[in-house]
């Protein structure tokens, strides 16, 4: 593979990260800020939101293993077909509708759409990898091109995101006099700025969805210049594709794929807890108002600088023992939710920054070792590659929707109120307990699992050598 295909195919992959990467830190509060909605109904928007586009990883899957190969590939297509759709539910995820009444159902149809549609692009896009090479290094060298770029499109679009947004979270009266705290309860009504106003919350959000929908045109334009997908090269040509529900159920009785997908999806959701709560928690918990989106940043700048140490360290010494990395985020989430110093927090999160960057690249890098086991056992079979990428972004959607569902409903039953300058100390305690407890106990849980996935460096290599003779 030339470094301008690895480039190309990592760049097709961003625009989800962009987009995927502001509704992670920014969705939850702006459905409870400017959007005025209960913490209860935020809940269920996210939960419900992530819901739908878990249950649309397996019927992308069984969709796309019966198409047709065309003159553009197979999974080329359905790359093209659902990006501007993807774009136009993404805008109006984040429009403010004029009706209050409505507004829950609003937000929630266009984000179950927006998360259909991105798992539309994801489910071809990730198994691309196993049609742009049979050489495991091209491979393991391309995912490592694709999370650079993609953990790089986490920065642009937290950093684009905050910057934009960033005024819309000021509240001048809270910092003139730190000691207000005002006692409006749910039923009051809500004052909104008004919409015509260029500054107010709704347009700067607005602005920031049209910025970031445009990173999707661009992204697929040079994924389909720039990638040439090739034909399963170990199907024969009287070999079947395995229809999707027996192959779901071989899957599932796949040892390795079973203990991966068990541990990534719980760090997967601690890693999305983090995120979803982390506005949220130097806002009202850690008197960080000021700081938050360049804490943001620090975080991200930190995952993509450290992707190529990483990979180079996988290389090294094993992907396995590269799981050391994330078990990082433990000490940096204890140390943010223990301290008010400025200096900790930012090294916390260059710490936190680190781990992400780990979690991110091993799953995606152990995958295909996961489906080259498979295949090993499974000869006569193919479009196998769609069953196991869809089904593991399936696992890991779904816990996280649960994981955030989970924690925006706790906001509520300890009292969450909107754009007020103090919570109340359970409020607190809930953040605290959502950014700190709770990651770290997924995460500890997550790598005992891992230590027990059976594939090692050596037996990747015998797999590797019994697949070349078999083609």
């Amino acid at each position: 593979l030339s470094i301008c295909s690895k480039l190309c195919y990592a760049i097709g992959g961003a625009p989800n990260q962009v987009a995927g990467s502001a509704a992670a830190f920014f969705l939850q509060i702006y459905l409870l800020d400017i959007a005025h909605i209960t913490p209860f109904h935020a809940s269920l928007v996210l939960f419900i939101g992530r819901a739908s586009g878990a249950v649309t990883d397996p019927v992308a899957g069984f969709f796309i293993i019966k198409s047709r190969w065309t003159n553009i590939g197979r999974l080329m297509p359905w790359m093209l077909a659902c990006t501007p759709f993807t774009v136009v539910s993404y805008f109006f995820m984040w429009y403010l509708p004029p009706f209050v009444s409505g507004r829950v159902a609003w937000y929630l149809t266009f984000y179950c759409l927006f998360q259909a549609l991105t798992t539309l692009f994801q489910v071809p896009y990730s198994a691309l990898t196993m049609f742009l090479s049979t050489d495991q290094k091209e491979r393991d060298s391309a995912t490592a091109y694709r999370m650079t770029v993609e953990v790089l499109g986490t920065l642009i679009g937290a950093a684009l995101q905050g910057q934009i947004v960033a005024s819309a979270h000021i509240a001048p009266h809270c910092t003139l006099n730190p000691s207000v705290n005002t006692t409006d309860s749910w039923h009051d009504t809500p004052s909104f700025p008004d919409p015509s106003d260029p500054l107010s919350p709704q347009v700067i959000y607005m602005i920031a969805a049209g910025a970031i929908g445009g990173v999707y045109l661009i992204g697929i334009f040079i994924l389909f210049l720039g990638v040439k997908e090739k034909d399963d090269p170990y199907a024969l040509n009287s070999d079947r594709a395995i229809p999707f529900c027996k192959g779901l159920g071989l899957t599932m009785k796949h040892g390795p794929y079973v203990k991966l997908t068990a541990s990534f999806l719980l760090i997967s959701t601690a890693v999305q807890l983090e995120q979803s709560n982390f506005v949220l928690f130097c806002i009202h918990a850690a008197n960080l108002r000021s700081h938050f989106q360049y804490l943001v940043v620090t975080i991200l700048v930190s995952a993509a600088v450290s992707i190529p140490f990483w990979q180079k360290f996988l290389q090294r010494f094993g992907k396995k023992p590269a799981a050391v990395g994330i078990l990082l985020l433990v000490p940096s989430v204890i140390v943010l939710v223990s301290t008010t110093d400025l200096i900790l927090a930012y090294c916390a999160a260059f710490i936190s920054g680190l781990s992400i960057a780990t979690s991110l690249l091993l799953p995606w890098s152990m995958l295909p070792d996961v489906v080259d086991n498979f295949r090993l056992q499974n000869p006569h079979g193919k479009g196998h590659e769609t069953i196991f990428y869809s089904s593991y972004v399936f696992f890991t959607k779904m816990s996280a929707g649960i994981g955030l569902g989970i924690s925006a409903a706790g906001l509520e039953f300890t009292g969450y109120k909107p754009r007020i300058c103090r919570q109340s100390s359970d409020v607190i305690t809930t953040l605290k307990i959502l950014i700190g407890v709770v990651p770290a106990i997924l995460i500890l849980v997550g790598l005992f699992i891992l230590h027990f996935y059976p594939i090692t460096e050596e037996s990747r290599k015998e797999t590797k050598h019994a697949l070349e003779m078999l083609r």
